[in-house]
């Protein structure tokens, strides 16, 4: 597959309380990025996410986590110098865990040269719950973040 540029991928169920970080910031993203920056949501199923990763340039995967810090806390790692921490996705509400599904495309050749994930501490995770405060706090949070590092990286490649 030729290479792409930018995409971020926003994973999450909008129908599971805190889930549904990744479709909102999806939302703001599209008006906020340069063109040719990619958004693409997810709702975690690993196949789509392969198929999503393969041939991009640089790939940014926002997502809620469980890793025990206080709801609303941002973290972001570098995907291609290390594994996510697991105790940050084993409890996935998307049956293979970003973890996992990252290193799936690690192993299959499909990890991008350039892969960041953002992920936000979720409190409520229950079906029909709304974004709790302070996750609905960081979505805007995590996009400044992304449209300052896209940017960022743009400008380092050109």
């Amino acid at each position: 597959m030729p290479a792409r540029g930018c995409i971020v991928i926003c994973i999450g169920n909008p129908d599971r309380g805190d889930d549904g970080l990744g479709p909102a910031v999806a939302r703001q993203l599209r008006s906020r990025l340069a063109a040719g920056v990619e958004v693409i949501e997810l709702d975690g199923e690993a196949t789509a996410l392969l198929a999503a990763l393969d041939g991009a340039g640089s790939a940014y995967l926002v997502d809620a986590c469980a890793g025990g810090a206080a709801p609303g806390t941002v973290h972001r790692f570098d995907a291609v110098d290390a594994a996510l921490p697991e105790a940050m996705y084993d409890l996935s509400t998307h049956g293979l865990g970003l973890g996992a599904a990252i290193e799936l495309a690690r192993a299959l050749g499909q990890l991008p040269p350039r892969c960041t994930v953002l992920a936000v501490e979720g409190r409520d995770f229950n079906i029909g719950a709304p974004l709790s405060p302070p996750v609905a706090a960081a979505v805007n949070d995590v996009c400044r973040r992304l449209q300052a590092e896209i940017a960022e990286t743009e400008m380092s490649d050109a």
